[in-house]
């Protein structure tokens, strides 16, 4: 593991307040996306570390409301364009050291008609960044990956161990049985954390797009030297969030129905695990990622979360609470590709880059009530 690229200088305590490290070393940060929910955050966490930041964003209409940049993009030096358009890529790769990848068609998405934008923006997207990347010299990366490409996330069978579950059956989820079983025997699965060497099953377009990413990425590090920190964010959510679109995160929609004084819809019956990580704390994950390069010539793959599971259901509710809206209503059923329980393992990003959320859940589904969403997108 390479060390740090500069050296950081800790401020003193005023007025009972830890001030934020003072960066004494300065890189230059192309962040692909970064006027979108995730992207955003990260070039502001970046500024306020003292780094330089240059945002490139192509504004499509399914994630934000406006062709002009957001407010929150008023203070990073902006450049509209697509990822995909290679000239223009080459152009702002002038001076950057590192690149930090965010921009992405991203959420469940509709139909398999969507394959083609998403395989277009997410993969070929990607495949142009990084031959401009080899183009101008440029070795490091880091790369917005998701949880979606574990699939199903890790179990257990009190006879047989860690087994991969059965697929969830139809008829199953019609009787309201919604829990995997093992292959072996049939018996119900318990979840367990899962680690980043867990298999990967992407179960959607988006995840197979994620993963498709990671492997260009990886080969590109093998070919080139570079090397890459692959961040696979578990549910972030937070300011900035995109609303009333169905690309948007479950919390975003269950904060647009209580804003429009209806009950958040939980499908399922709301015990399906996740772990809800807060958008300042993956903006700082990925600053570490920025100033600690990874091993010359590989992929590390990173989970990003809390290490603090609740159900689907209990966000429903604490939204709830928070916004004093109506009760969520479970409503049973499932979406085709929909997953049971993921649930990860911090561990690594812990030992490898000292990452340990600092957002606990209450506090930030608290905030996260009244804060400020993205206009809504131009469908």
């Amino acid at each position: 593991m390479g060390g740090p690229i500069g050296v950081r200088r800790f401020g003193d305590v005023s007025r009972g307040r830890v001030r934020r490290p003072v960066t004494v070393f300065t890189v230059r940060v192309l962040i692909t996306g970064g006027a979108g929910f995730i992207g955003s955050h990260i070039a502001d966490e970046l500024a306020e570390r003292g780094h330089q930041v240059v945002i490139m964003d192509a504004l499509l209409p399914k994630a934000h409301g406006s062709v002009t940049p957001p407010s929150w993009c008023e203070r990073h030096e902006f450049v509209a364009g697509d990822v995909r358009d290679a000239d223009q890529v080459g152009r702002v790769l002038d001076g950057v050291d590192v690149v930090c990848h965010q921009a992405a068609v991203v959420g469940h998405g509709v139909d398999p008609s969507d394959a083609p934008e998403y395989a277009s923006h997410n993969d070929y997207g990607t495949a142009v960044l990084l031959a401009a990347m080899h183009a101008a010299g440029l070795s490091r990366l880091v790369l917005a990956s998701s949880m979606v490409v574990y699939g199903e996330g890790r179990y257990a069978c009190p006879t047989h161990d860690v087994v991969r579950p059965m697929p969830r059956q139809q008829s199953d989820v019609d009787k309201g049985e919604y829990d995997p079983r093992c292959p072996e025997c049939g018996t119900t699965l318990a979840w367990r954390l899962v680690p980043e060497d867990a298999p990967l099953e992407p179960r959607s377009t988006y995840a197979a797009t994620k993963l498709a990413q990671e492997h260009l990425a990886a080969a590109w590090a093998r070919q080139t030297g570079g090397d890459v920190w692959a961040l696979r964010y578990h549910n972030v959510y937070g300011a900035r969030m995109p609303q009333n679109t169905p690309y948007a995160g479950v919390a975003s929609l269950f904060r647009s129905a209580l804003r429009r004084g209806e009950e958040p819809t939980v499908l399922e019956d709301g015990r399906q695990q996740r772990d809800f990580v807060h958008v300042t704390d993956v903006a700082r994950i990925n600053a570490l990622a920025v100033e600690r390069p990874g091993v010359p010539g590989s992929l590390e793959a990173l989970n990003v979360c809390s290490g603090d599971p609740h159900t689907v259901g209990e966000l429903a509710a604490e939204l709830a609470r928070a916004c004093a809206g109506p009760a969520p209503r479970v409503v049973g059923g499932a979406r085709p590709g929909d997953v049971r329980h993921v649930v990860a393992d911090p561990a690594k990003a812990a030992a490898m880059l000292g990452f340990r959320a600092q957002v606990g859940f209450a506090d930030g589904i608290a905030s996260f009530a009244s804060a400020q969403l993205r206009e809504p997108a131009r469908l």
